[in-house]
């Protein structure tokens, strides 16, 4: 049997990484195209067998068919992966996230009609107003242009399908940690801790509700989504469902350090941070999707990778 031809935009990225590893372990034929210079053999301990650094356009798209072959799936994590980021530089992050998109639909529908394509999206396209977990269905209100790009991107794919019968399915993440991640709470955490700050500040009161998902899970989830991808647009939350205030995570990390330190809030979150981010799985559930790294032990995890990192650089 021929193995499956997969390409990921974006593949160099954390999400990438970790998705590419999974999908070659499954046998797959996995191919990427993204920002980063990446040594063949470091693509490959990635289970990468072809890379092209550049952006995400026609001529590289062509390239990498020359190549790989035509996909039978296409991940699409490219894009803007940051929300203060895209505050700072809306245009670049539309650029990044929208016109990315735009790119690799109108690709596919003249080179590679008949590719799936898995669209990884943010529970950032809800907005700040939702108290308990979220369904797929419920209301969208972007507040920053990182969540209004997602959105935006998701409503392409839509068309496309609707118009051109592209194959799609959305998958909309929330909280993922794990290693490799060098920004968020649980980097900037340990790059306090590591500081030798004997009491280390953070922002918000502590109470905010996230839904913790480790990388190694959620690349399984993207794979077990995959084969629904249709003209229908299905979408799918990539959550736990369970809900793990701030100030709990930053115990979790407290406990897996090698020194001690005492952790505050300073009471001021930034404008637009929601107070809960919680996924209603329902969908996911439905598939069989079983969650197996509970936050305690992926935390612990990237401790052990972080201080692995930072002090041995390995």
């Amino acid at each position: 049997m021929t193995a499956e031809s997969i390409w990921i935009t974006g593949a160099h990225g954390f999400i990438g990484k970790h998705l590419a590893r999974t999908l070659a372990e499954l046998g797959c034929q996995v191919s990427g195209l993204g920002h980063g210079s990446w040594p063949e053999q470091h693509a490959a301990d990635w289970g990468v067998t072809r890379w092209i650094n550049g952006e995400i356009h026609s001529g590289n798209l062509q390239l990498l068919q020359q190549l790989a072959g035509t996909p039978d799936v296409v991940y699409h994590l490219a894009g803007g992966s940051s929300v203060g980021g895209a505050i700072a530089n809306p245009r670049e992050d539309f650029f990044r996230t929208v016109c990315s998109t735009m790119e690799l639909l109108e690709w596919l529908r003249l080179n590679a009609p008949k590719a799936r394509l898995v669209v990884v999206s943010s529970a950032a396209v809800y907005g700040a107003s939702h108290q308990s977990a979220i369904s797929e269905d419920d209301l969208q209100v972007p507040y920053s242009p990182y969540g209004y790009h997602k959105l935006i991107m998701e409503q392409l794919c839509q068309s496309y399908a609707a118009t051109y019968g592209t194959q799609v399915v959305v998958a909309r993440l929330f909280s993922v940690y794990g290693s490799f991640l060098q920004k968020q709470l649980l980097w900037d955490l340990c790059v306090k801790l590591e500081s030798g700050m004997p009491t280390v500040v953070l922002g918000g009161t502590g109470g905010e509700l996230r839904d913790w998902t480790d990388v190694r899970d959620v690349a399984r989830a993207l794979c077990s989504v995959k084969e629904l991808a249709s003209d229908t647009v299905p979408i799918f939350n990539v959550g736990t469902g369970k809900a793990t205030s701030v100030h709990d995570v930053a115990l979790i990390v407290l406990n897996a350090w090698p020194t001690k330190a005492t952790i505050t809030f300073s009471g001021n979150s930034r404008r637009g941070d929601p107070f809960s981010l919680v996924a209603n799985n329902s969908r996911l559930q439905e598939l069989g999707f079983e969650w197996t790294i509970s936050v305690e032990s992926g935390i612990y995890n990237y401790v052990e990778w972080y201080l692995s990192y930072v002090r041995r650089g390995t």
